[in-house]
C-alpha cells in the first residue's frame, strides 16, 4: 500500500553541505562550499544555545529553516544513536569514580534534543521520539504519517545522528557515517509542496541504519531523480515523486 504526502519545506545539514543548492551540487558529484559547522542559530534563545551539543545545534539549525520562531506543531524526532557520545563520557566518568552532573545526564537521554526543541519553541503539541534500529528512515516517517492521518494538519519530522565514538564497533554493522547529519521535513497531506508517495517493499538491500540512509534520501530530494529505494535488515522502503 502506498501513502501519499507532501513536503511543504525541508532543510538538511552535514559538514560542508547546508543549503539545498549545496545538496544539489553534492548529489551531482560536485564539491560544495566548505562549511564545517552549522551557521549561528537565529530563533533559539541564547541561554538555551549554551546547553546545545554540536548534534543538537545541527538539529536545531535544520528545524529553524522549517519553522517560524515560536511556531508550534506536532513533531517526530528520529535518531539511531541520539547523544551517545555524552552517554559514553558519563560512563567513563563513573569508571573514574567521578560524580555525574544531573544536567549532563538530562541532556544525554534519547529524547533530550526533542525536549530542547519543545523549550525553544514553547511547543505544547505532541512530540514523539523514535529509535529506528535497523529500520532506517521508514519508522520515523511512518510515525509522522500516523500523526497526519490522526487529524493534524502539519507535522515536523527531524532526522539526526552523530558519528559513533570509536568505542562502539561500527565496522561491519553499517551503523555510522564518518560525519554527523541532520534533516528536517515539514509534512502535510495536501496543499503546495513536493508531492511524494511512500510505500513499504520487500527488499534484500543492505543500505545500513538511518545514518547511512539519510544522505541518500536528502540527495534524492535535491536531485531530479523520481524514485528512491532503500532497505536494511529485511525492511524496504520506496519514495516516488508525483
Amino acid at each position: 500500500m502506498a501513502y501519499p504526502f507532501i513536503i511543504r519545506r525541508w532543510s538538511a545539514w552535514a559538514p560542508g553541505v547546508q543549503t539545498q543548492d549545496d545538496w544539489q551540487q553534492f548529489a551531482a558529484g560536485r564539491k560544495p562550499p566548505d562549511h564545517q559547522a552549522p551557521p549561528p542559530l537565529q530563533s533559539t534563545p541564547k541561554p538555551l544555545q549554551r546547553r546545545l551539543s554540536p548534534l543538537a545545534k545541527a538539529a536545531m539549525f535544520v528545524v529553524e529553516q522549517c519553522l517560524a520562531p515560536g511556531e508550534q506543531m506536532p513533531a517526530v524526532f528520529s535518531s539511531s544513536h541520539g547523544e551517545i557520545g555524552k552517554c559514553l563520557d558519563m560512563l567513563n566518568d563513573l569508571q573514574q569514580g567521578e560524580e555525574l552532573s544531573p544536567t549532563a545526564f538530562s541532556l544525554s537521554v534519547h529524547n533530550a534534543i526533542a525536549g530542547l526543541f519543545s523549550i525553544a519553541y514553547a511547543n505544547r503539541c505532541e512530540i514523539n521520539c523514535v529509535a529506528p534500529g535497523a529500520g532506517g528512515l521508514g519508522p520515523g516517517l511512518i510515525e509522522a504519517l500516523g500523526l497526519l492521518h490522526s487529524g493534524y494538519g502539519e507535522v515536523l519530522l527531524v532526522y539526526y545522528d552523530e558519528v559513533l565514538p570509536d568505542f562502539f564497533p561500527a565496522t561491519g554493522f553499517a551503523a555510522s557515517l564518518p560525519f554527523p547529519c541532520a534533516a528536517a521535513l515539514r509534512l502535510t497531506l495536501d496543499g503546495p509542496g513536493l508531492a511524494l508517495e511512500f510505500s513499504p517493499t520487500s527488499s534484500t538491500r543492505q543500505d545500513g541504519d538511518q545514518p547511512l540512509q539519510l544522505p541518500a534520501f536528502i540527495e534524492f530530494l535535491a536531485a531530479d531523480r523520481s524514485r528512491l529505494h532503500l532497505g536494511n535488515g529485511g525492511r524496504g522502503w520506496q519514495w516516488q515523486k508525483l
